[in-house]
């Protein structure tokens, strides 16, 4: 059985060129099935940590999402392995309804989260119906692999999406991997999502997409694209 039959929330995967233009549309779908504008938002900036951007992108974060009419939002300061180890950063994500993790270095966000108690409280969070997110780095960390572009290898992630790879920027260099990846991950579905575009799921295995563009399914030895307003299982 998967992870995700046992869960109770929502996910959503973005494709980069976040808190902008048309990436109004998958977030606000999220903070509404959050609970709406006074839920409580959580951003994790932790892939944005190892050039020392994490105060940057986080306020970007607050600032969009404030724009959006959202009441209760906050960037935690999860930056390495200590703090995501803190209790009272757990504490904070555990109560959270709509969980955002930032894209940047992508391999030092998965490795970070893995097996600390900052991730165990994101997954109670999901249990008890929270939107879990994730954007270009962070959507990649949310399935079961992972591609790290710096060290060109694929790791395992943190499995919220079975048996599934997320190509982010997927209209711009993204599907530039899917060659590559497809022959060496033959079972695997890649999921190649474009800039400012969103794929959120039901809670029962539909992903509609939401955005300025598509997102193109590779499995089976077939591509399938799925443009905005369309609906298709993964």
């Amino acid at each position: 059985m998967s992870l995700k039959l046992n869960m109770t929330g929502n996910l959503l995967l973005e494709g980069g060129a976040e808190f902008g233009g048309r990436m109004r549309d998958p977030d606000l779908k999220a903070i509404e099935l959050a609970g709406g504008f006074e839920a409580p938002i959580r951003i994790i900036p932790t892939a944005a940590a190892p050039d020392n951007n994490h105060q940057r992108a986080g306020n970007n974060g607050i600032r969009w999402f404030q724009s959006l009419g959202a009441k209760d939002v906050v960037s935690l300061p999860l930056t390495d392995k200590a703090s995501a180890n803190d209790a009272g950063i757990a504490k904070s994500l555990q109560a959270a309804k709509f969980i955002y993790m930032l894209g940047g270095f992508t391999g030092y966000l998965g490795e970070t989260l893995t097996g600390s108690p900052a991730w165990e409280a994101v997954l109670e969070a999901y249990r008890d119906g929270a939107v879990i997110a994730g954007s270009s780095a962070g959507a990649m960390v949310m399935c079961e692999f992972y591609y790290d572009p710096s060290a060109r290898r694929v790791v395992k992630g943190l499995n919220l999406v079975p048996n599934s790879l997320v190509l982010p920027h997927h209209n711009t260099f993204g599907k530039s991997w899917a060659p590559q990846l497809t022959k060496q991950l033959p079972a695997v579905t890649l999921i190649g999502i474009d800039e400012q575009t969103g794929m959120l799921d039901d809670g029962a295995g539909t992903w509609m997409v939401y955005g300025r563009g598509g997102v193109t399914v590779y499995r089976n030895g077939q591509v399938e694209i799925h443009e905005a307003g369309k609906a298709f299982s993964v």
